[in-house]
């Protein structure tokens, strides 16, 4: 997408000396940000400002002169004002004329006037300007030429268009149907909503994500019909094994459900992983691991979802969602977890209009001085809240334990209690929500008393354990009886598996009941629920893969 073009400051003065001294002055101090024009004639200004109007750019200053053959300052900045209503206007006089700056100032809004010289400009120009462009930026809303989202702002199926064009790094700009005007609301079927319009008009009603791939041009069909490695899920451990794997020259493909990251994409701030003293996003990291395991070959494709994996021979067969099917001498499962849907009254009916699983950064503007309340205890819960609480009135933590330090690591809880706008509610749970169309009322429980209260609530992020993502697998590889993948020595332990590993050789540590079939991650039973485990057990199953494809 091209760079939108930087704000304009344009001068207008018909001595070319002055006019030389003012665009000196001002390219010295204004370039990095601003583009500076001039003009010797008022006529000539007239007509670059009809181009940036054309072109659909603003100018954020004009310093004008007030005497000029062909107009007047104050007549050039009197026919600017139908072009351009919120640029700061100067105008340039030779002697503190103060009838002149009275008449501009009634006449054209004028936003300050400078008698000439101006030197020093440190003293005398810089800080004038600083301070009318510094009220001109928290005002100005640049052109938008990207992908716009239209919808309704508590709609579910918009809340997953936005999280979905968000996690796939995607600029856009959300125009809510009730609250916003524009030409791209004209005519606009409001039934069919969610709408993404593109730069060049091209515009998908109710686009599913497959659609959405397609039509932004990121989708990527397999090259090959059979791999050395096929990697199910794109989190920390399928992507560190992406990444080891190609690098190594093992021929990998990684499939993905939704768009690579998995929980860890969603985290607003990562501070306690190795390399970032200060902290990374979790978008960020997944955006850098993907950009890594494609630089060394690796395919990456989603969203695409498997169904079934199943042995053809020395073979491993991966269903997907569609009915078609990619094989791989290998298989890595990395499929990680998903959130706990919240077991209270009425939450289903809200989710996406009010209650979220997770967050990305597709949520922080609608927050941005509202009231948030987040569910959960857990490290995941505590970056939510101090992300939330940069942008939020307010966030109030719902928490089953009596204490954060039960489930939170110490430098969060230290920061948590150092925010000033987030309130800790402990030994409680929520049990209840209510609304119309939206979310608007949540009821809580204090666990020691019983006692329920209600409280007005629009935004509530959850954050309340997880649960593998392994029903596709119950035929395939043998689980445990919370769901989680069994590999290595417990294939051995677990007793009351109806069947057990049958080779005449030890199962490789991270290998599960299906030979050549490995798991990693979250996914995988008794593993550590922690992201630099995830991509420490992604580069030992490359290691065991390798073992694998030697020896069997």
């Amino acid at each position: 997408m091209p760079e939108q073009p930087r704000p304009t400051l344009l001068a207008v003065d018909d001595d070319p000396h002055v006019l030389r001294a003012v665009r000196r002055d001002l390219t010295r101090a204004y370039q990095d940000r601003y583009r500076v024009l001039a003009s010797q004639s008022p006529v000539e200004g007239l007509r670059v400002l009809d181009v940036l109007r054309e072109r659909r750019e603003e100018p954020a200053l004009l310093l004008v002169d007030q005497r000029m053959p062909e107009m007047s300052g104050i007549e050039f900045l009197d026919r600017s004002l139908s072009r351009f209503p919120s640029a700061r206007r100067v105008l340039l006089t030779a002697y503190a004329d103060t009838g002149v700056a009275i008449d501009a100032i009634n006449r054209v809004r004028l936003d300050h006037y400078l008698v000439k010289p101006w030197e020093p400009p440190e003293e005398r120009l810089y800080p004038v300007l600083d301070d009318l462009l510094d009220g001109w930026q928290r005002s100005y809303e640049p052109p938008y030429g990207g992908i716009r989202v239209i919808g309704h702002r508590f709609a579910p199926a918009t809340h997953q268009v936005r999280d979905f064009l968000t996690r796939l790094h995607q600029p856009f700009r959300f125009l809510d149907v009730e609250r916003d005007a524009g030409p791209e609301l004209d005519g606009l079927d409001l039934g069919r909503l969610p709408a993404v319009v593109l730069p060049d008009g091209t515009r998908l009603d109710r686009p599913s994500h497959a659609d959405l791939v397609e039509l932004l041009g990121l989708g990527v069909e397999s090259r090959r019909p059979h791999y050395d490695v096929v990697i199910v899920g794109g989190g920390p451990a399928g992507l560190a094994a992406a990444v080891y794997s190609a690098s190594e020259g093992l021929s990998t493909l990684l499939l993905e459900a939704y768009v690579p990251g998995g929980q860890a994409g969603t985290s607003s701030r990562i501070e306690n992983y190795l390399g970032f003293p200060s902290g990374v996003t979790g978008s960020e990291l997944t955006r850098r691991a993907v950009a890594q395991a494609r630089r060394f070959g690796a395919e990456v494709m989603s969203p695409v979802s498997a169904v079934s994996l199943r042995a053809a021979g020395r073979g491993r067969v991966i269903t997907l969602s569609d009915g078609s099917e990619i094989s791989g001498g290998t298989v890595l499962l990395a499929t990680g977890l998903a959130y706990h849907r919240l077991d209270a009254t009425g939450a289903e009916r809200f989710e996406g209009a009010g209650i979220y699983y997770g967050a990305t950064s597709s949520e922080t503007t609608s927050c941005a001085d509202q009231h948030v309340w987040i569910v959960g205890g857990a490290n995941s819960a505590g970056q939510a809240a101090l992300h939330f609480a940069q942008h939020a009135a307010s966030v109030r933590m719902v928490v089953r334990a009596e204490d954060l330090s039960a489930g939170m690591s110490h430098y969060l809880v230290r920061e948590i209690e150092q925010a000033p706008n987030i309130h800790v509610h402990t030994g409680t749970r929520l049990v209840a929500a209510d609304g119309a169309d939206r979310l608007e009322q949540i009821t809580l429980e204090d666990l020691r008393t019983g006692r329920r209260t209600t409280e007005p609530a629009e935004y509530v992020f959850t954050y309340i354990g997880a649960r593998p993502r392994t029903d596709w697998l119950a035929q395939s590889v043998l689980r445990d009886d919370k769901g989680f993948v069994l590999t290595g020595p417990d294939l051995c332990r677990d007793q009351g598996a109806a069947v057990r590993w049958e080779q005449p050789r030890e199962p490789l540590l991270l290998e599960t009941s299906m030979p050549g079939v490995f798991a990693a991650g979250d996914v995988r039973s008794h593993s550590v629920k922690r992201i630099a485990a995830g991509v420490g057990e992604g580069a030992m199953a490359v290691a065991l893969i390798h073992h694998y494809r030697a020896v069997c």
